[in-house]
């Protein structure tokens, strides 16, 4: 997977991938013009629609109603370091569900690639590329 991320202006960012554009802004406190959502926000989004769509694979698979399945995901900003925190996921089915159901629709939820990122604390690595180490490499290649 792979997702570019350009610098708009301001406090303003735009992710593409596969064709797709989303834009990342910050409310008018933090100095932008709050036309997308902050990167937590997309955290929480990521979170709530994967889960979403288990539960709804979970519902489908077995006939059962789907349409109008809801996820509400709220975290805790948390610091030192800064992140977020304390996260819960709360799904809302358009039917009733036995307690046999309700515990598979959980188990099918934990399968969320997202939700076992969050679980397992995924290696990070971070390399900074100046334009200067842009245009060396480039030089380097047209030799």
């Amino acid at each position: 997977m792979e997702l570019t991320v350009e610098h708009r202006g301001a406090v303003q960012f735009e992710m593409k991938t596969r064709g797709h554009t989303v834009v990342s802004d910050q409310p008018a406190e933090n100095g932008g013009s709050d036309e997308g959502m902050t990167p937590p926000e997309f955290l929480l989004a990521a979170l709530g629609s994967c889960a979403a769509y288990y539960a709804v694979e979970y519902l489908k698979t077995r006939k059962l109603a789907s349409a109008g399945t809801r996820v509400v995901v709220s975290a805790e900003k948390a610091k030192n370091p800064a992140r977020l925190d304390n996260f819960q996921v709360r799904v809302q089915v358009p039917v009733t569900l036995t307690t046999e159901q309700q515990q598979g629709i959980q188990r099918a939820i934990e399968k969320c690639v997202v939700h076992n990122t969050l679980t397992h604390s995924p290696k990070i690595s971070t390399e900074v590329v100046s334009e200067t180490s842009i245009l060396e490499a480039g030089a380097i290649v047209n030799q």
